[in-house]
Order: structure tokens, then sequence, then C-alpha cells
């Protein structure tokens, strides 16, 4: 006994996140007991079926004590009878639990390897290859459902951000872009329309990406907001017609890699001056006096604003009360740090396939989420720039 807690405490160390043992096996838990009172019931929670033999009746809190310390459950309750999940027993063994961790697992950001260490550190055997396939195929089957789902409707802002992540391919260590794409609808909501792993930012693959959310019934993209990524700007306008907005606060790293520390503040001041202007016409007035400014003494920065004024500059052709959420891609940082958070624990993914099924099922919780809260965006907004694409300023003053 004691040993297995040494080895669990040097594992959870070792994982760099103490919460996340607890986290799976709450989860593994209450999905057990969910299933079992299906099987009872004859049926699913709130689904009509003459089939049914029984009735939910709420939940009771339960504490369940582990090695990774107290998991709080909320077991089902039965109108008929009772019910108490088999590995609360006193002397059970939660080795139907434990043997599912593994598919929460990947959702989590455990590898197989740590999984497997997991289990052997907390008494029980390792896992085979042939669970971790049935286990994992679950997954794929509600992930691969949601990211390939039809899209209907008109989306007006779509967002890309890429997220390099290291992956084992023929032998090799490689670096892939695990691409996601957020747009939001005439509802004014956000949704996660798809996910794609590309091993170069070439035009190819953009178009091959693009073409894959086309098909799937993406239409009406106005703006695609996203970094300077090669190629995309090319296949956005060949496959969606849109407009590309480039990243304002990536663009201006690039623009203060381009200067001196000391005039970094001076720098930051004056492109702020462009990007408060009102309009889009002002903006670009501004724009022109800082190239003539920078022309001498900063000339690689000024050669970079005159190339990407268009890009930059795009978001300012739409609704000012847009303005916030379209001039960059910071309405995916959050969705960014964790992916990251959760990938970091892995470190290495055994091939493309593990990272499209843990990074969609967290895409797929987001997507929930996005769900029930408030609209990102007003309906009025929203359809009037569906209607009529890039505004002028006489259009967006009226909105």
């Amino acid at each position: 006994m004691t040993d297995d807690r040494m080895a669990l405490k040097a594992l959870l160390e070792k994982a760099s996140d103490n919460e996340l043992l607890a986290e799976m096996l709450a989860f593994v838990a209450n999905r057990l007991t969910a299933l079992d009172v299906n099987g009872l019931c004859n049926a699913d929670a709130h689904e009509r079926s003459e089939g049914r033999t029984n009735d939910r009746n709420g939940y009771r809190d339960r504490a369940w004590q582990t090695r990774a310390g107290s998991v709080a459950l909320k077991v089902p309750k039965l109108r008929k009878g009772s019910y108490f999940p088999e590995f609360l027993e006193p002397r059970r063994a939660a080795e139907k639990a434990l043997t599912a961790v593994i598919q929460e697992a990947y959702v989590q950001g455990l590898s197989t390897r740590s999984v497997d260490d997991l289990v052997k550190a907390m008494g029980m055997t390792g896992i085979s290859k042939s669970q971790v396939s049935r286990l994992c195929a679950e997954i794929d089957e509600r992930v691969n459902a949601f990211l390939n789902r039809p899209l209907e409707g008109e989306w007006p802002y779509l967002w890309l951000d890429a997220t390099y992540l290291k992956v084992r391919r023929g032998g090799r260590i490689v670096s892939v872009a695990a691409i996601v794409a957020v747009a939001v609808n005439t509802d004014g909501r956000r949704e996660v329309l798809g996910l794609a792993v590309m091993p170069s930012e070439a035009e190819a693959f953009w178009d091959e990406f693009l073409r894959s959310l086309a098909d799937r019934g993406l239409r009406g993209v106005r703006l695609i907001i996203a970094d300077d990524h090669r190629g995309l700007k090319a296949a956005a306008a060949k496959v969606l017609g849109a407009t590309t907005q480039r990243c304002r606060v990536h663009f201006m790293r690039n623009a203060l890699a381009c200067v001196g520390r000391r005039d970094k503040a001076i720098v930051t001041a004056a492109l702020r001056s462009a990007f408060d202007a009102d309009t889009l016409e002002a903006a670009k007035e501004q724009w022109a006096k800082l190239i003539e400014a920078f022309g001498n003494r900063h000339a690689k920065l000024a050669e970079l604003m005159e190339r990407a004024e268009d890009d930059v500059l795009a978001y300012k052709g739409f609704p000012e009360s847009h303005w916030r959420q379209i001039h960059s891609t910071n309405p995916l940082e959050r969705l960014n740090k964790e992916i990251k958070r959760r990938t970091n624990v892995i470190g290495i993914f055994p091939n493309e396939a593990a990272i499209v099924r843990l990074t969609g099922a967290l895409m797929l919780e987001q997507n929930d989420e996005w769900a029930v809260t408030r609209r990102y965006m007003t309906l009025e907004t929203v359809a009037k720039v569906c209607h009529d694409g890039a505004l002028d300023a006489a259009q967006i003053a009226s909105i």
C-alpha cells in the first residue's frame, strides 16, 4: 500500500497537474453510473420510450475516497428501488472505472504510457493495446461526428489560429500545426467549425482545409481573421472569396521586432494612433504618414507597414461595434491556452490521429459551453454584415 501511494505521488508530480487525476476519475465514475442507470431504466435520461421500466429521481452527492484523494460524485436516484455503484461498495475494486480512465485520459492530456504507469501505481494491471483501441474508438466517433457536421446558414466572420505540436512521423519527431477554425453565425453565436493538422502553411494545405469547410456548407464568409500564414490569403480569396484580416496583435510584435529597444514605445504609440482612428479612411491617412516618417530611420518597419496595410486595417471596413472582436485572433487565446495546457502533458504525440482526438474533444467541450452563453455579437449588426459585406463609412455610422 505504501509503495503504491509513493508511486502515485511521483506520477502526479511528473504530470505537473495534481488535479488532473481527480478530474479524470470523477468524469469516468459519473459516466459509468449514468450508463448503469440507463440500463436499469431501459432508457436514456429524458428519453421517451415505451420500454422504459424506471425513472430517475435526482442525485445524491457522494464523496469517493480514492488513492488520488476525495472525488465528488453525483449518484443517480431512482423512483422505484435504489441504485448504488458497484465500485463504491466496500472492498470492491474500481477496476471497471480505472479501465475506462484511458478514454478520458486522452481528453485530459495524458499519453498511453502515462496512463499505464498510473494504473500500475494504483495497484492495477496494465492496459492492453486492444483496450486502448476500443476505448479511443468511442472518442473518435464522437469527435469526428462533431468536426464533420454539416454547416448551415451564413458565417460572416471566420477566425483561424494555429497551435504547434510535436508528433512522431516515420521514426522522426516533427512539428505540425493544429489549425482551429471558429466562426460567428447569423445569430451572433460562436461555433468551432473545424480542425486540421497541417504539415506546413503552403497554399495547397490552406486550400484543402478551406475547401473541406466549404464542402460541409460554409458560406457567407466576409472576413477571415488570422495571423500572416503563408498561402492563406490566396486560398481564402479563391475558395471563399473573403477578405483577410491580419491579426493586429501579431503584427505589432512583428513591427516592434524591426526597431531597437529604445524606439519600441514610440513605435507602439504611433501605430496605435492609426488603429484608434474612427474610420478606415482616417486610419489609412495616418498609416501613410507613419510610413513616410519611419522611412529613413526604420526602413524595414516602413516596408513591413506598406506590405501589411490592407490586411491589418481590413477590420475598419466593418461595423465599429465588431472591431474589438475582429481585429485579432485574441478571441481564440483562451482556447489555445487550454490546448497547450493539455497537450504539454503529453509532450510528443504518437500520431496525428491522437492530436485530432485530444484537440477535437476540447473543441467539442468549448462549443457546448458557447452554446449556452450569451451571443458574441448582436443579431442586428451581424445581419447587416451578412447582407452588405464590408461597409462604407455611411453604412457603419447607421449601425
